[in-house]
């Protein structure tokens, strides 16, 4: 590991968002598969998945305390010479202490969703997050989740996809450096979230049947990501070579050698 400290990460991170390349993070859940990720030469930043985590520990989605959840992190972050953002649920119940927190693990970096908590709560929440980022002297780059489309309900979603914007912009005037908007993977939903948030300020998730990250970038997203994802994928093939030795009882010729 080198000595980067972390206000350089946290600028390094910044970079990256306001690039005019779409910042593609593969989400990683422990230090091995931190490293295996960062060791790729296209690799800029690591983005953690909470969801994964939380299963690591034994944990549904939503349910892992804020300690394990910053543990889960800070073992990322100490693996690794990239920047890191972190998924932290919805900031817990004191979001600026807990953002407080994870800089002092190195996190330079989180998403923090709203839950579709009133309109005034979520924007105060997310303006904590950037003032105590501030007091702590570091660039944090906040992906400010909102909940708009996938919690909207029977709503049609031209009204979840202009609640996402109202929520968007009044996150970004708090200080939040993107708006990640989850449920939004196609033309119809990325074109009038860009419009209305500005190109290079939208952030989604890239899911089975989604735009391609070209297709984002063209768009102007600023970053995909994809969650849990890229843990099922692994365990599949963990169940899948463990279906196989259950067979054959024979390791692949082509498995990597143990360092």
């Amino acid at each position: 590991m080198t000595d980067v400290s972390t206000a350089d990460r946290a600028n390094r991170l910044a970079e990256l968002h306001q690039a005019q390349e779409i910042l593609r993070v593969v989400n990683v859940w422990d230090a091995i598969s931190a490293q295996t990720v960062a060791a790729l030469p296209e690799t800029k930043a690591i983005a953690t998945a909470g969801h994964s985590i939380a299963a690591s520990y034994g944990y549904a989605d939503g349910a892992m305390p804020l300690d394990v959840a910053l543990a889960g992190a800070k073992v990322i972050v100490d693996a690794i010479d990239l920047p890191v953002t972190a998924d932290l649920d919805d900031g817990y119940e004191d979001p600026a202490e807990t953002i407080r927190r994870a800089i002092g693990f190195g996190i330079v970096g989180a998403n923090v969703e709203d839950r579709l908590r009133p309109f005034d709560e979520s924007v105060a929440r997310v303006a904590a997050i950037i003032r105590a980022a501030e007091a702590e002297g570091v660039n944090f780059q906040l992906n400010a989740r909102t909940d708009a489309i996938v919690r909207g309900g029977e709503r049609p979603i031209s009204e979840s996809i202009d609640d996402a914007i109202a929520r968007g912009r009044a996150f970004l005037d708090a200080g939040a450096s993107l708006v990640f908007v989850p449920g939004a993977v196609n033309r119809e939903t990325v074109e009038p979230l860009v419009e209305g948030l500005g190109v290079g300020k939208l952030s989604v998730i890239g899911l089975p049947g989604a735009l391609t990250a070209a297709e984002f970038e063209e768009l102007g997203v600023a970053r995909v990501s994809y969650g849990p994802l890229t843990q099922r994928v692994a365990l599949r093939a963990l169940r899948d070579l463990a279906t196989d030795l259950y067979g054959t009882g024979v390791i692949p010729e082509d498995t990597p050698a143990l360092n």
